[in-house]
């Protein structure tokens, strides 16, 4: 990779992995949380919600944090069954009542028997020799939706490696989890996934990006185009290269004049 395009990434990444970046992101709803499970349910939830409008994404983050009361993990594990009856108006485009049921159910269930989220992600096929998080992810998939209740309109909300999905929304979701740095925007809570496992979160915008960059050649939004592009950018920083997700999201909302 041409030295120059390496020093430009470095360089965005270095200012928007900042935490005047998380106040206008959805990571700042879990950001409003110390208990590991709470930022765990939280952070979950909002990025499965992280599409449309980002104003619209933090209200409706916030409305579930006031539906259960103010405190997730313990409205998760101590709710009563007429406490369901209020979350049945909630709504982000076509994620309605029926798949907020089912998350709460979920999470009820996991928790019954795990203290961590990571446990989802880390179960059958997964490993820490992995090249990347693909196991993890269609190991998640499954077991979220291993019960006689998962409905299946809730399917398509939660995306998996097996459907060719990016998963843009589950790759986001992992990054917070599991990148440390002293940067203070994503969280590193979780230790038996390693950085350099890590997907870049692709969507749209941020493949646009990659491809005026010259980072990836067009085409659809796949997880093998997310594959090629975290290849490409374990050239810069093999054991950190979803860091430069900064730096496509920055150059993103940047005019396309000042990439120079």
């Amino acid at each position: 990779m041409q030295q120059e395009l390496a020093e430009l990434l470095n360089n965005k990444v270095a200012f928007f992995n900042h935490p005047r970046f998380i106040e206008h992101d959805p990571i700042s709803i879990p950001h409003l949380f110390s208990q590991q499970q709470d930022i765990e349910i939280m952070g979950f939830w909002v990025a499965m919600l992280a599409w449309g409008q980002r104003k619209t994404i933090l209200q409706k983050g916030k409305e579930l944090i006031d539906l259960m009361d103010g405190a997730p993990y313990d409205f998760v594990m101590n709710h009563q069954a007429k406490d369901l009856q209020r979350f049945e108006s909630f709504k982000h485009r076509t994620f309605n009542s029926t798949d907020t049921l089912y998350f709460l159910s979920f999470f009820q269930r996991h928790y019954q028997q795990h203290s961590s989220l990571e446990m989802a992600f880390t179960q059958g096929e997964f490993n820490s020799e992995n090249e990347s998080i693909e196991q993890a992810l269609n190991g998640f998939y499954s077991y979220f939706f291993d019960s006689e209740w998962a409905p299946q309109r809730t399917k398509k909300h939660v995306s998996a490696p097996i459907k060719n999905s990016a998963c843009k929304r589950l790759c986001m979701f992992l990054r917070w989890m599991v990148r440390k740095d002293t940067a203070g925007v994503d969280f590193g809570i979780w230790s038996k996934i390693s950085p350099k496992q890590l997907i870049c979160p692709l969507d749209v915008h941020s493949q646009r990006t990659a491809e005026k960059l010259g980072l990836v050649k067009a085409g659809p939004t796949t997880w093998k185009k997310a594959l090629e592009l975290t290849h490409i950018l374990k050239q810069i920083d093999a054991t950190d290269p979803v860091k430069y997700d900064f730096a496509l999201y920055g150059m993103g909302i940047e005019d396309k004049t000042q990439w120079k």
